[in-house]
This record gives structure tokens, C-alpha cells and sequence, in this order.
């Protein structure tokens, strides 16, 4: 029970679509979503291809808990070779498509070819059909979204789907569902684009069974109890949502700056979390206009603005008027104290072009602020910028290249190149602020020195999401840390892998654990679920996804050589702040990694853990 028990394979060269049961084997041993997609992505593609070959293949996942009772239970991911890293790449994504899946009865769609032309698939319950695309091609997630419900007929229709980035080879191109919620990172809405698949439509009415309705029931509304009650996932988010963090990360001496040559930025009040309720706006109103939910949430932190009507960027562009997607920490940070630019609405519209044309504002905002390190070096001038002034702070040159990088154009094609390439294509490498060529998210190293260790060891290149040390470092979640010191961080980390994985692969939102414990998750997935699922079961089933996600880079290539970070990092001192006078001492924390983990002074796991893990 809970897993619908198929998959849909679609062959996008030969233009079929075909049901086969659902792997059960290795659904109780990955449990779903980002593990069980991972298992079958491993099991049919060779991990050297390129990312962008036909023979890569992208699947959409949704866990077991996906379309019930669970709070949070929205959440599908894109597994794929990343276009960015040609790392193992999962993107988590919430919103209410992947429920909507779930209810057609499908746990996943595989797509393997490439179409001759572009398509979509469309998802009718127990139909599914490949559908010409060629009206939507050229089109953004927007005006694709609005044109399918309104082609159908259907407005409860949900559709994901990739912008002009994504056909364009953008490196960070996302898949957009719901018009602002994203499977964001890593490339896999490049990786959709090379294979001429412009969307996927889908329409449930089947809904979800589980296999203790009484069980489970009891069990998620204990869940949703702790969630209301908890001073983070009850207050701080539903009011403030991600934002809530940037004052306090900024504080802590810990918020990246101009490209991480500082630890904080003076403007950061000006794009908080705080600064979003306050009415600033000409018509006196405040940025963010209310905040919002996935499916099945009880949290709610996500925000719903509109720009100041007599902004410079949206002035005469009624579609940028209109209330929607608003900013979330890790954005607003990319595009703000990353490059300089302290103008909220400014950030906005930004972040309102990268989810309209579908690419990752977290790449985006440090790519461009490692394009402005190379300009304040002389290294580019307006010569090569094709005029654009790419000075420390320049709001106008942010939201200029949001517009060119979503269509390919002029320097913005350079900005979709990722920061790794674009630095090493001007000769300075070191300037990007990355691992395994995955852009870094919104807290520095040096201030939180749990996550060095989590961005380098970080399976899909530099991601929070993997390992959230800031709870622990941070904010006292489960048990408070020293951001600090790196005594005890191994552990730290490979415990927040671990139960990270598990909460990935059943289908619910990483949030919840800011108040649940796996405590809290293994009751909802047991009564859910077939079989006895225990904490103890949860546990080793992610640190199993973890090793095999580890395997499948070590077969693309990768070593302990890429387990590392920028020199910037490494060897560049904290300016100001708590942080200031250290580094982050990786060095120290990473042998003691690869020991827990059970894997060799290279990085590589050994026989023994392979086996002991069923690998």
C-alpha cells in the first residue's frame, strides 16, 4: 500500500509510453523518490555518459508518502546526470504536481531517448499519450502552464515544465510546477530540454490508499501537532518563511558576500524576511502580499509578492505586476548579498524571471556575482559584458542578465555557463564558489564549519539540502553545536545525510525535521507502508541511498580529489564577524568522515560497507 506500484516508461525516440510494475525488491530497500529513482537510474544508464546524451535518461519520482494525510506530503523529485555537476542529480520539488501523479496512480515516469520533436506527455488517470509540443516550444513556464489547463479545459490540471532556459542548454535550468515551485538545481531541466520534452501534464482522481488508514491517520495528526507547536515550523516560517534566516545568518558572521570575500553584508536587513511585511511599496503596500502552501501542508512558509507597480522593472510590464512567487532565503541571498544588490523589488522581479523561464537563482546570483569579482579584477570589461556594468551592487545589471540568461542572449549566455566554466574560461578558476561545479548555497564555511564538510561531500556538488548542519550549528535543532568548531562535525553531518535521504525518499518536505525526528516520520511511513518500517530500518535505508549515490559518481569518475572547496575558503580568513581570523578546517574534518563512513582514505566505501549495505 501507498506505492501506486507502476511506473510509466516513456520512449521519447520511439514515441511510446508502456506501464510496468514497480520494483518492490528495491522499493523496501530505497522506500521511493529520490532512493528508488536513483536504484533504476543506476541500474540502466552508464554513469560516464554525457549528461546530455540521449542515453542519460530523467525520472520523475513521488515517495510513498506523496498525495496522503502526511503534512508536507507534496513532494516529487527530478533524478537525472546533471547538466551542471555530471554528478548523480536529484531535485526536490513541492507544490501540488507530484501528488497530482500520485493520484493518476503512477510512482514514477522514466524517460529514456530523446524526441525527434518537441512534445509533452500528458497524464489522464491510466492514459498516457505523447503530445506534439511545437505551439509551446519557445515559450515560458507561464504561458506553457496557462496554455495547457486552458487547452484542456481543466484548471485543476498540474503541469510541470521547463522554460527558454531549459531548450537553450542554460546549465542550471530547472522543471517549474505550479508556476513557482522548482526542482532547481543541479541542471535537470537542462537535461529535459536535450530530449525535446517540453512538459508533463497530469490529471488524478485515483488517490492515495495506505495500508493502516487508522494507524496512520492517528500517526499524521501527532505529526502535524508537533509541527504547529515547534517555535520554527508553528511561527517562524509561516510568518517570515526561509527568509526568517537572513538577519540571523548575517549576524552570525556567516552570510556570503561579493562572491564570499566577505561574511556579511551591510544591506542585508534591506531584503529580509522583515523587510518583506513592511509596506514600502508607492501604493503603500508591503512586498510580500501573503504567504503560501504545497500540498498537504501545514507549515506554510512560502511567499506569494507583488513588485512596486512603479518599480523600474516592472513599469509598463503588467505581467510582472501580478502577485507571485516572492523570495526565499537561499534567492534572495544569491541575488542580493552574493552580488551586492540590496533592492528588494529589484531581487523580486529576478526571482520572478527565474522561475518564468525555469532556472536556478541560486547559480544564477553567484555566477553573476563571480562575473562581477572578474570585472572589479579588469579581467572583464563592458567590452566583453556587451555593455552591461557589472559593478559591485548594480540592480540594474542583475536584473538585465535575469532576462538575457533566460533566453540565451548576449552575456547572459556566458552567466548560463555556471560559475565553474565561466571562470575558467577568463583564467580564473578559483573564483568559483563551488564543488563538483554545483554553485554554493547561502551560508559560508568559515562561520558554520559543518557545512565545508557537507558542501564537499555533498553528493550532487555544494547543497544545504543534504546535510543542514545550520540547524544544529545554528539553531539549537536537535542539540546545539559550535558553528565554530569542527570537533564531532563528521558525525554531525553523516547523520544529517542519512536522515535526510530517508526524508527524501518518502515523499515529504526536509522542513518537517526542523520539529519532527525520525521518531515523528518512521510511525507515518510504517503504517503507510507494507512491512515494518523502524527508526532504525529509515536510518539504514538513507545511509544506503548515500553510498550508492557515492558509487554511482566514483563510476563517473569522481574522487576524494573533488571532496574539497574553494582555496577562498580554505585559505582565506573571515573578515569580520564571530568567523573572523578563521578558515574552514576541512582538512581536519574529512578523514574522520571518510573513517564513520566506513570508506577507504580516498573516498571509496569498501567491500565491507558495499556488503553490509546490499551494494
Amino acid at each position: 500500500m501507498s506505492w501506486a506500484k507502476r511506473i510509466l516508461r516513456v520512449n521519447l525516440s520511439e514515441g511510446t509510453c508502456q506501464e510496468e510494475p514497480l520494483n518492490m525488491d528495491w522499493a523496501n530497500q530505497y522506500l521511493g523518490q529520490r532512493g528508488l529513482a536513483t536504484k533504476y537510474l543506476a541500474s540502466e544508464i552508464d554513469p560516464k555518459v554525457d549528461p546530455l546524451s540521449p542515453d542519460n535518461k530523467l525520472i520523475i519520482a513521488t515517495g510513498p508518502l506523496t498525495g496522503t494525510a502526511a503534512s508536507t506530503g507534496g513532494r516529487w523529485s527530478v533524478i537525472t546526470k546533471g547538466a551542471l555537476t555530471g554528478a548523480i542529480a536529484c531535485s526536490n520539488s513541492g507544490g501540488f504536481f507530484g501528488a497530482e501523479l500520485k493520484f493518476a496512480g503512477w510512482d514514477m515516469v522514466i524517460f529514456e531517448g530523446k524526441a525527434p520533436n518537441p512534445v509533452y506527455l500528458l497524464i489522464q488517470d491510466d492514459v498516457a499519450k505523447l503530445v506534439d509540443a511545437s505551439d509551446y516550444w519557445g515559450r515560458t513556464v507561464w504561458e506553457t502552464e496557462k496554455g495547457l489547463k486552458a487547452e484542456y479545459q481543466d484548471p485543476q490540471m498540474r503541469v510541470a515544465s521547463i522554460g527558454q532556459s531549459g531548450e537553450n542548454g542554460v546549465k542550471f535550468a530547472c522543471v517549474v510546477n505550479d508556476l513557482h515551485r522548482a526542482a532547481g538545481r543541479s541542471g535537470v531541466g537542462t537535461v529535459m530540454g536535450s530530449k525535446n520534452l517540453k512538459a508533463v501534464a497530469v490529471r488524478g482522481t485515483k488517490g492515495v490508499k495506505v495500508d493502516n488508514p487508522e494507524a496512520f491517520l492517528a500517526a499524521a495528526a501527532d505529526g502535524k501537532a508537533v509541527l504547529a507547536e515547534n517555535a520554527v515550523t508553528g511561527e517562524g516560517l509561516p510568518a517570515l518563511g526561509t527568509q526568517v534566516l537572513m538577519n540571523v545568518i548575517n549576524e552570525t558572521g556567516a552570510l556570503p558576500t561579493h562572491n564570499h570575500k566577505d561574511v556579511q553584508f551591510d544591506g542585508a536587513s534591506d531584503i529580509s524576511g522583515e523587510a518583506m511585511t513592511v509596506p514600502r511599496r508607492s501604493d503603500g503596500k508591503p512586498n510580500l502580499t501573503r504567504n503560501g502552501a504545497c500540498f498537504g501542508c501545514t507549515i506554510g512558509c512560502g511567499r506569494i509578492s507583488t513588485i512596486d507597480p512603479e518599480h523600474y522593472t516592472v513599469k509598463d510590464r503588467e505581467q510582472y505586476q501580478k502577485a507571485s512567487g516572492g523570495l526565499e532565503y537561499e534567492a534572495a541571498w544569491a541575488l542580493g548579498a552574493a552580488t551586492g544588490v540590496s533592492d528588494l523589488d529589484a531581487l523580486t522581479f529576478a526571482n520572478f524571471i527565474c522561475n518564468e523561464q525555469g532556472f536556478d537563482p541560486i547559480s544564477f546570483g553567484t555566477t553573476v556575482g563571480a562575473a562581477m569579482e572578474l570585472f572589479e579584477m579588469g579581467v572583464l570589461t563592458t567590452k566583453e559584458t556587451d555593455g552591461i556594468d557589472l559593478t559591485w551592487g548594480n540592480a540594474e545589471a542583475l536584473t538585465t542578465l535575469a532576462e538575457l540568461t533566460g533566453r540565451g542572449e548576449g552575456f547572459g549566455a556566458e552567466i548560463g555557463l555556471g560559475s565553474k566554466l565561466l571562470t575558467e574560461k577568463y583564467g580564473h578558476p578559483d573564483l568559483s564558489m563551488s564543488v563538483k561545479g554545483q554553485e554554493f548555497p547561502a551560508y559560508d564555511s568559515r562561520g558554520i564549519q559543518g557545512m565545508g564538510l557537507t558542501y564537499a561531500t555533498s553528493n550532487r556538488g555544494a547543497c544545504h539540502l543534504r546535510s543542514y548542519t545550520v540547524a544544529s550549528e545554528i539553531l539549537g535543532i536537535p542539540e546545539k553545536t559550535d558553528p565554530l568548531s569542527s570537533d564531532g562535525k563528521a558525525g554531525l553531518v553523516i547523520a544529517f545525510q542519512d536522515a535526510t535521504g530517508a526524508v527524501d525518499s518518502a515523499g515529504i518536505c526536509v522542513f518537517t525535521t526542523f520539529a519532527w525526528s525520525m521518531d515523528n516520520i518512521a510511525p507515518q511511513i510504517d503504517a503507510a507502508c507494507e512491512g515494518d518500517w523502524t527508526v532504525e530500518r529509515l536510518l539504514e535505508v538513507g545511509e544506503r541511498i548515500w553510498n550508492l549515490e557515492r558509487k554511482f559518481n566514483i563510476d563517473a569518475g569522481f574522487t576524494g580529489k573533488d571532496d574539497t572547496l574553494p582555496k577562498r575558503l580554505l585559505k582565506e580568513a573571515a573578515k569580520t564577524g564571530p568567523a573572523e581570523g578563521k578558515v574552514n578546517e576541512l582538512g581536519k574534518m574529512l578523514p574522520e568522515y571518510y573513517s564513520l563512513r566506513g570508506w577507504t582514505d580516498d573516498g571509496v566505501p569498501t567491500n565491507e560497507t558495499l556488503d553490509r549495505l546490499v551494494l
